[in-house]
């Protein structure tokens, strides 16, 4: 009597199963993440077809799934791809990802001195406008930047907190700028709760009131 030997691809499925069973599956954030160490680890080029044996074993990433997140990646320019002959090699190297968060972080830094600049000259307007109800137009398109502001500043947020902890070289930077970024945002939320003060006092509008016209809402508070 014969045996028939498992080959490769039914190896990697009873792998993928046990792994899959043994624990909860893995999110699409946390299978780039892991696919990114691959690259990291092993410094080396690689086709589609090494990579969907290759991940499941040492990474945990289900062999079906490899094809779209190694596509994510590529899309976000965090791997590289070529085609030699007729094949696709893909790579990526962990000096390529060092330099992209610098650049990127470094964007967003700016991003954040702007904001700073606009927030000044806001309160510059609201300042002059304390002193006259001449300025209803100008009151007006200060509450409607300021929300704007609001919003912009917590999309910076959300993006930077997306850059922390990805790169070993970078966690201690990455720890200053976050917390960079919450002083800023608390100095937004203070000078929101300061322009809701003085339009409160100035106008006798309620904060409910306030709160309800420019969408702000009941739990706005600093960030911890």
């Amino acid at each position: 009597m014969s045996f028939a030997m498992p080959n490769d691809d039914t190896t990697t499925l009873r792998l993928e199963f046990s792994a899959m069973s043994k624990r909860r599956g893995l999110s699409f954030e946390e299978k780039r993440t892991r696919l990114l160490e691959l690259f990291y680890e092993t410094k080396d080029f690689f086709q589609l077809k090494e990579l969907e044996k290759i991940a499941p074993k040492q990474k945990g990433i289900t062999s079906m799934s490899v094809k779209d997140v190694l596509q994510s990646l590529v899309d976000d320019a965090m791997v590289e791809q070529d085609k030699i002959g007729t094949s696709n090699y893909f790579w990526s190297f962990p000096s390529k990802a060092t330099n992209q968060r610098k650049r990127k972080q470094e964007t967003l830094k700016g991003q954040i001195s702007d904001l700073e600049t606009k927030k000044k000259k806001l309160q510059q307007i609201k300042n002059e406008s304390s002193n006259s109800r001449k300025d209803t137009d100008k009151r007006t398109k200060l509450l409607e930047n300021i929300e704007q502001l609001k919003s912009r500043r917590d999309s910076l947020k959300e993006e930077l907190d997306q850059y922390q902890g990805c790169d070993p070289e970078l966690i201690e930077e990455a720890k200053l700028l976050k917390k960079v970024s919450f002083e800023a945002a608390n100095r937004w939320t203070d000078n929101i709760f300061s322009i809701k003060s003085w339009c409160r006092n100035k106008f006798n509008i309620e904060d409910k009131v306030l709160d309800k016209q420019f969408g702000i809402p009941e739990d706005f508070d600093y960030v911890e």
